[in-house]
C-alpha cells in the first residue's frame, strides 16, 4: 500500500476492524518511511453484471453512478449520506444476488424510484422527471397525480382518516 504522504510503499497494519454492515474491512496503517497513519478500506469485489442501456449499449455496473443519481435528487433534502449509502447498497445487493450477467438499466431505475418514493416524495419527483424523461407537463402532472394517490391510499390504509 502507498502511503498518501510520502508515496513509500513500506507500511505496517497497526489496527483492523469491520466497519459499515460489516461488509468494509477499515485498516490503519502507519507509513514505515515517515512515520505517519492512514486508514484504507477494503471491500470485496463481486463481479457485478453489465447494465443494458436504453440504447442497447452495455456497461459495467456502477454504482456510483447510482449514488450520484440519488444524491442530485436528494439535494437540499432532510436524507443523510449514510441512507442514501443503504439503498445503493440494498441495490446492489439485489442485482448480485439475482446472478445474471447482464440486466437492463430500466430495472435498476424502477427500483431506486421505488426506493425514493418511500424515502422522500420530492426526491422521487425529481428523479423520475429525469429518468422518465417527460415529454411535456401533462406527463410529469399525471406522475404527481399517481402519487398523490398512492399516498392517499396508504393513509386510509393505516387508519387514517381522508381529509
Amino acid at each position: 500500500m502507498k502511503c498518501p504522504f510520502c508515496s513509500d510503499f513500506d507500511n505496517k497494519v497497526v489496527d483492523s476492524r469491520l466497519s459499515g454492515n460489516n461488509d468494509v474491512i477499515r485498516r490503519r496503517r502507519e507509513c514505515l518511511g515517515c512515520g505517519r497513519r492512514f486508514t484504507t478500506y477494503e471491500r470485496v469485489e463481486d463481479i457485478m453484471p453489465m447494465v443494458i442501456k436504453k440504447d442497447s449499449r452495455r456497461e459495467p455496473f456502477d454504482r456510483g453512478k447510482i449514488l450520484n443519481g440519488i444524491q442530485k435528487a436528494c439535494q437540499k433534502r432532510p436524507v443523510s449520506v449514510p441512507v442514501m449509502e443503504e439503498i445503493v447498497d440494498r441495490i446492489e445487493k439485489a442485482v448480485q444476488e439475482k446472478g445474471h450477467k447482464e440486466i437492463v438499466s430500466t430495472d435498476i431505475g424502477e427500483t431506486v424510484m421505488q426506493e425514493l418514493q418511500s424515502l422522500d416524495e420530492v426526491a422521487y419527483v425529481r428523479f423520475a422527471s429525469v429518468y422518465r424523461s417527460f415529454k411535456d407537463i401533462n406527463e410529469f402532472m399525471d406522475e404527481l397525480k399517481e402519487l398523490l394517490k398512492d399516498g392517499k391510499s396508504r393513509l386510509l390504509n393505516n387508519g387514517e382518516e381522508d381529509s
